[in-house]
């Protein structure tokens, strides 16, 4: 069974592209917390590549900005690909198949505006 369940803030702005089939992809990444401080009383923060399609892809676009809180579930992938350096380069990342928002946009608008004030 390969499924993955995550929930956390985008680290970045997400990126819409638009495939030769005119399929949307949308990637990420996905600032995810641990559950123990490090030795300084932080917590620290595993960041997840993560790559949705279609609908889900544009509402995430549309939808989410750097920090937005949300739940994903999906799958793990691994590909692979040459550089320009004739390196093969090995990639794992969590395909999307489903994500709630847990922030609506108006209150992360309100909380950014807090923080400029």
């Amino acid at each position: 069974m390969n499924q993955v369940i995550l929930t956390g803030r985008l680290a970045k702005e997400p990126e819409l592209h638009y495939s030769k089939d005119g399929i949307g992809v949308t990637s990420f990444q996905l600032a995810v917390k641990r559950n123990y401080r490090s030795s300084d009383g932080s917590y620290e923060a595993d960041f997840v590549p993560c790559v949705s399609f279609r609908k889900t892809a544009e509402n995430i676009a549309s939808f989410c900005d750097k920090g937005s809180l949300v739940a994903l579930s999906g799958r793990l992938q691994t590909r692979s690909y040459e550089n320009k350096d004739k390196i093969k380069v090995y990639v794992t990342e969590v395909i999307v198949d489903s994500i709630e928002f847990l922030q609506n946009r108006k209150r992360s608008e309100a909380q950014k505006e807090k923080v400029l004030a």
